[in-house]
C-alpha cells in the first residue's frame, strides 16, 4: 500500500454519505471514486464528499475498474451485499462490506471464500467493535469479569413500504439492521453464546418490527437485548461484571464515553485509548489501511470467524421467530 489508501464507494445512501464524511478525517484516506446506478447520483456526492481528482462512475461495474481504488467500500442493502463484493474482489480490489455481511449464513461463507481465493482483505464493517470506548470497556484486568449484558436499539421506522427497512426482498426487519448491534455488543463482552431464546412482533409482510433475544453465554453469564422498529428506545448498554457496574448511556452502537461503577467506588468516565475519527465510521477504515499496511487479509478486531459466528446467530434468532428470505432457498 502506498502512503494513500484510495477509497471507493459503491451506492450513494444515508450511510455511504456518513461514511464519506468521516474518511475526511482519516489520515492517509481519500475518496478516489464513487459508484452509483445514475450519473447524476454519482456527480453529486462526488461533488459533495470528494475532491477535484474524484471520479464519479454511473455504474458499480465502472467503480471497482477504477485503478485508483484500492478498497472498495460496498453500502448498497443487504440482499445486494455478496453481488457487489464479488464484483469488486475479481477486479482486484479490498473490501469493506456494510453490516450484516450477507443475508445469511451460506452467503457470508460464500464471501469469506472469495476473499480468499482472490487473496484480498474482507471485513464486515461493524464500526463498533472498532470503537476505541467499546475496545477500553474489554478490559477484565480493570473491570472484572462480565457477568450479564443487557442492550436495546429502536427507533421509529416512517418509511414508504419500498424502503430497504421494510422491503423483504431487501433483508428488511429490526434483527439485521439494530439487532446485530445488541448481538455483536453481547458477544464481544461474554463471548459467543451457547444459547438464545427469541420472540418477534412481525408485520403483515412477515418482517421482524420488534425482536427481544435472551442468550446463555459461557461460564453462565447472560444476555438480555432487544431491537425495536416502532419505539424510541434508550439505546444504552449495561455491562454488570464481579467487580462493578459499566454503563454507557447514550447510543452504545457508537459511543463518545462509558462510566465505570466499583463496588463501594465512585463512578468513573471511560474512554478510549485513540481518538474517536468522526463519528466512529473513521475508526472502521483506519482499521482496514492498518491491516492492510501490515499485510492482514482479515481484521483481528473484526475477523471473518466473528462475523460468521454473528450470522449464524441472526440465522438462528429468525428461524426462532418465522422470518425467512429468498435467499434462504426452500
Amino acid at each position: 500500500m502506498s502512503d494513500t489508501c484510495g477509497w471507493g464507494v459503491l451506492a450513494t445512501g444515508r450511510i455511504a454519505r456518513s461514511f464519506a464524511t468521516d474518511l475526511r478525517e482519516v489520515p492517509g484516506a481519500r475518496l478516489a471514486a464513487v459508484g452509483s446506478r445514475s450519473q447524476e447520483s454519482a456527480d453529486a456526492f462526488a461533488r459533495e464528499y470528494g475532491d477535484a481528482a474524484t471520479t464519479a462512475h454511473a455504474s458499480y461495474a465502472a467503480l471497482v475498474q477504477d485503478p485508483a481504488v484500492d478498497i472498495v467500500y460496498v453500502a448498497s442493502p443487504h440482499a445486494l451485499h455478496l453481488e457487489h463484493a464479488r464484483m469488486a474482489f475479481e477486479a482486484g480490489k479490498h473490501v469493506l462490506c456494510e453490516k450484516p455481511l450477507t443475508l445469511n449464513t451460506a452467503e457470508a461463507e460464500e464471501m469469506v471464500a472469495l476473499a480468499a481465493r482472490h487473496d484480498r482483505f474482507l471485513m464486515e464493517a461493524m464500526w463498533m467493535a472498532c470503537n476505541p470506548v467499546i475496545r477500553a470497556l474489554q478490559d477484565p484486568d480493570r473491570f472484572g469479569t462480565p457477568r450479564q449484558v443487557h442492550a436495546d436499539l429502536g427507533f421509529v421506522v416512517d418509511r414508504p413500504a419500498t424502503d430497504r427497512l421494510l422491503d423483504p426482498a431487501l433483508g428488511a426487519g429490526a434483527l439485521l439492521d439494530m439487532g446485530i448491534y445488541p448481538l455483536t455488543f453481547a458477544h464481544l463482552l461474554l463471548g459467543e453464546p451457547t444459547r438464545l431464546a427469541a420472540v418477534a412482533n412481525l408485520s403483515e409482510s412477515g418482517i421482524d418490527l420488534d425482536v427481544a433475544v435472551a442468550g446463555l453465554h459461557p461460564g453462565g453469564a447472560i444476555s438480555a437485548l432487544s431491537a425495536s422498529m416502532t419505539s424510541v428506545s434508550p439505546r444504552t448498554a449495561t455491562v454488570a461484571t464481579d467487580r462493578g457496574t459499566l454503563v454507557v448511556p447514550t447510543q452504545f452502537h457508537h459511543p463518545t464515553y462509558a462510566e465505570w461503577t466499583p463496588v463501594g467506588g465512585e463512578t468513573e468516565r471511560i474512554e478510549g485509548a485513540e481518538p474517536l475519527l468522526g463519528s466512529g465510521l473513521g475508526n472502521e477504515a483506519a482499521e482496514v489501511q492498518r491491516c492492510l499496511r501490515e499485510g492482514l487479509r482479515e481484521s483481528p478486531l473484526v475477523p471473518h470467524a466473528q462475523t460468521l459466528s454473528l450470522m449464524r446467530q441472526m440465522d438462528d434468532i429468525r428461524g426462532q421467530v418465522g422470518v425467512r428470505y429468498d435467499a434462504d432457498g426452500a
